[in-house]
């Protein structure tokens, strides 16, 4: 009798000992995905410092302090337009597929503070909105560089606000939200489509309701280049933007499942590394000399263009992607001088384009998704973003105009628009 009492005794406390393993494991693993997450969040935050330094070197040193001005509004209409009614709109529960929305502000779920277990018990509650912000803040800020050196301050903070608040989220719902396009099998991993060609769709509108830079095409038909100032600040920005993509890319497995992380960062990584070599092939063939700022694109393109796949590809896939995106943001950067389509950072060309391109590419290389319902979701993101970008430019430029005038842009933006020098005491060599 003694041996069985002891006997159950062992098995309910040892019982009790798995118990509280089992739960301290999956509070461990809680904690981990949680952190991971808000890692990943700071990652794709200082991609806004990438975009800020990008830009900025890509354009003349008389527009310095308006790109800059541009980039730290950007990040803050970003987050505040999200938190009020973009992350309710991108994510409004039960939905008809095409608009839903829960309520203004944040729809705290039971429990104390948001710490409580959401997503399938991956992060919280505040974790997933804050992620979900810095994405937002990205998709215009893919706009900046794309209208840079003409557009009207206040127009371009208007446009954005709208765009970020509205537009975004509701077209981010049609997948990331259980949408239509979700039901469909439609696959965009960490956004090809949904963060780079829908603030791509934006920027080519921008552009024709903008028109071209003073000087940029002649009459007789000849292209002028019209160089960035500040190469070294280029370079600086495309190797944050490349750091923080493993936040943008490895944060999208919303965990830190480890084989799904590393598997990201491989994919990623390689695809960056092969859209160098395909535009340094590409362009280097083309002109006969090397181009830096094709090249530092170049990696942007296959980061774009993996972004779409990374979880669902094989590194051999990820290279084919990436090479194929370098060569192509090559080719496009050049149509679209072309076609008298003034991007002076190449916004179109990386975002929209390789974007455009990367969603594609899961359907081609990967078995498990439609190369047809990845098309239907590509013409249903670009009809849709195109046109409302576009008529909302056109409406903000019939109330107050969306361009400088003529002799503001010949000034700089920096004093028309700001009363500031960007290099104030100092001598900047560049062809203005």
């Amino acid at each position: 009798m003694l041996k069985k009492v002891l006997f159950s005794f062992a098995i309910i406390f040892g019982g009790g000992l798995l118990f509280a393993d089992a739960h301290g494991a999956a509070d461990a693993m809680f904690t981990a995905n949680n952190t991971w997450m808000l890692v990943s969040t700071l990652l794709v935050f200082i991609m806004h410092l990438g975009f800020a330094a990008l830009e900025s070197g890509l354009t003349r040193s008389k527009n310095t302090v308006n790109i800059l001005f541009k980039n730290i509004s950007i990040v803050a209409i970003g987050i505040l337009t999200y938190f009020l009614c973009g992350f309710n709109l991108m994510y409004p529960g039960d939905f008809n597929g095409f608009i839903g929305f829960a309520g203004f502000g944040l729809s705290l779920p039971d429990g104390p503070g948001g710490l409580i277990e959401y997503a399938g018990g991956a992060y919280t509650y505040y974790t997933d909105f804050i992620f979900q912000a810095m994405f937002a803040a990205t998709a215009a800020t893919i706009v900046s560089g794309a209208v840079a050196e003409r557009i009207k301050l206040s127009s371009f903070l208007i446009f954005s606000a709208i765009y970020v608040a509205i537009v975004y989220p509701i077209v981010g719902s049609w997948h990331w939200g259980g949408g239509w396009l979700s039901e469909r099998g439609f696959h965009d991993f960490a956004g090809s489509t949904l963060v780079h060609s829908v603030g791509g769709w934006a920027a080519l509108a921008g552009i024709i309701v903008l028109g071209p830079r003073l000087g940029k095409y002649m009459k007789d038909g000849s292209i002028k280049p019209i160089m960035g100032h500040n190469m070294p600040l280029v370079s600086i920005g495309v190797f944050l933007l490349w750091f923080g993509w493993y936040g943008f890319n490895g944060g999208s497995v919303l965990s830190a499942d480890p084989a799904g992380v590393s598997l990201v960062f491989v994919t990623t990584t390689l695809a960056a590394a092969a859209g160098v070599i395909g535009s340094m092939i590409c362009s280097w063939s083309i002109s006969s000399k090397p181009d830096l700022s094709m090249v530092l694109n170049g990696s942007l393109a296959g980061l774009v263009g993996i972004t779409a796949g990374a979880d669902v590809v094989s590194p051999i896939s990820a290279i084919i992607i990436g090479f194929i995106a370098g060569i192509i943001v090559v080719l496009s950067v050049l149509q679209l001088d072309k076609l008298k389509l003034d991007d002076p950072v190449g916004a179109v060309s990386v975002h929209l384009v390789c974007g455009i391109w990367g969603t594609l590419a899961v359907g081609i290389f990967s078995a498990d998704n439609s190369f047809v319902t990845q098309l239907v979701g590509v013409l249903g993101y670009g009809v849709t973003c195109f046109v409302l970008a576009f008529i909302i430019f056109q409406i903000i430029n019939a109330i107050i105009g969306v361009r400088v005038s003529e002799q503001e842009e010949i000034k700089g933006l920096d004093l028309s628009e700001h009363e500031m020098e960007s290099y104030s005491g100092f001598q900047v060599f560049t062809a203005e």
